[in-house]
This record gives structure tokens, C-alpha cells and sequence, in this order.
């Protein structure tokens, strides 16, 4: 069965040639052209990614993505934006976007990413060569379940934060570059922007962390990467 996108912009000619293309590369596509009806949309028709406006009649697209993720939905949501700021980049992902593209977008990046996106939820993850779970000090990773908990309580993540703490787990004692990550956890290549891994620590720790200020599991090497403490 097809994956199915569903478009939530207020210019029909962006929508259009999103469509085109998306259905070009075997997508079906749904669409719609404000805030509120995407929301209604995103709810109902239970698609399998969200390419979603920030600027939108009714509803902004961080009101929507927050709402979405705020409700539990977990759908992968990629920020369409004509903004270059870099607050309203890290102001979409702190609110649970998985990933961004700035108008004027590359269409082979925006599909690039799509695919990328459909694929870390379809895919599972590698299993450790270690065992099915892998234990840091308080923390287990079960690789089976998909879950992390610390001191016997789960912790709340989203796939994405699952997916970097698990592949830092899996490679004990290496400093893990940004560009790596970015290739290995989001699953495309390095197109200039590193900010979503950065975003991307930074909320895996606030949830991670007893002092997210002072991590104690998952450190910076400054100027190389990141890597998770033993």
C-alpha cells in the first residue's frame, strides 16, 4: 500500500507542484489549505507524514504540530517555512517537528527527506550485537519494545530520541560527529543545516538528564560530537 503525505499549505501552487511530485515518486497525497483542516485531517486520516506550512490561516503550523504531539501523535512532520530565521528553525523542532525545509526548497531535498522520514518508522531498528537490551547505569534500552527507561521508570520519548539514544548506546566509547548522526538517525545526507541534531540532544537530555544543564549521560566533545557516558 502506498504511504500517504499529507500537505498542509495555503498556496495552491505550492501544494500543487507537491503533489505532482509527491505522487510522481508513488505517494498518495492529501492536502489542505489552513491550519484547523489540517489539524482535522492530521487526526482523522492517520497519515503516514505531515508536510506542514508554518505560516497558515487559522492555525500556525507550530500551534498544529504542538497539538498533534501534545495529544501523542507520534506522525512524522516536516516544517515547510519562507522564514530564514534561525529561532523560527529550533522554535519548530523544540515543538516536535522531526525536520524543516526552507522555501525556496530543492524538490530533490524535500523528497530526499520525506523518504528519509517514511523510513525511520517503517524500518526497524538493528538489533546490538550485545543482546536485545543494553544497560548504561540506570538507564535500559530495550531494543524489542523500543523503549528506554531510567530507574525502572519509562521515559516518554519520541521515536527520533529512541532512535539517537539507541545508536549512541550501540556504539560505546565513540564520539559520534553531527554529520554521522545526521546520516545515521535521520537517514539522509548532510544538506548544510545541523541545527535539527543539536535541537534533537538537547530535548533527548531535558527528558534524559537530572540536571539537563549538567548531562551525565549523553556529553558534548566540543567541536567533534556527542557521545553517551559509560
Amino acid at each position: 500500500m502506498a504511504k500517504r503525505v499529507l500537505i498542509v499549505d495555503d498556496e495552491k501552487a505550492i501544494v500543487d507542484i507537491l503533489e505532482f511530485n509527491l505522487q510522481r515518486d508513488g505517494y498518495e497525497t492529501l492536502k489542505a489549505y489552513d491550519g484547523p483542516e489540517g489539524l482535522r485531517m492530521a487526526r482523522e486520516e492517520n497519515p503516514d507524514l505531515l508536510l506542514l506550512d508554518v505560516m497558515l490561516p487559522g492555525m500556525d503550523g507550530f500551534e498544529v504540530c504542538r497539538t498533534l504531539r501534545s495529544e501523542g501523535n507520534d506522525v512524522p512532520i516536516v516544517m515547510i517555512t519562507a522564514r530564514e530565521e534561525e529561532t523560527d528553525k529550533v522554535f519548530g523542532l523544540e515543538n516536535g517537528a522531526d525536520d524543516y525545509v526552507t522555501k525556496p526548497f530543492s524538490m530533490r531535498e524535500l523528497l530526499a527527506r520525506v523518504k528519509a522520514n517514511m523510513r525511520r518508522t517503517a524500518a526497524p531498528a538493528p538489533e546490538a550485537e550485545s543482546g536485545d537490551v543494553i544497560r548504561k547505569r540506570e538507564l535500559v534500552i530495550d531494543l524489542d519494545r523500543r523503549t528506554v527507561s531510567k530507574n525502572g521508570k519509562l521515559l516518554d520519548l519520541t521515536q527520533r530520541e529512541y532512535e539517537l539514544v539507541r545508536f549512541l548506546a550501540q556504539n560505546p566509547g565513540k564520539i559520534v560527529s553531527r554529520q554521522e548522526l545526521m546520516s545515521e538517525v535521520w537517514q539522509y545526507e548532510y544538506f548544510g543545516d545541523l541545527r535539527a541534531v543539536d535541537v534533537a540532544v538537547r530535548r533527548l537530555r531535558e527528558k534524559l538528564e537530572d540536571n539537563p544543564a549538567e548531562p551525565e549521560y549523553v556529553l558534548t566533545k566540543r567541536g567533534v560530537g556527542y557521545y553517551l557516558a559509560e
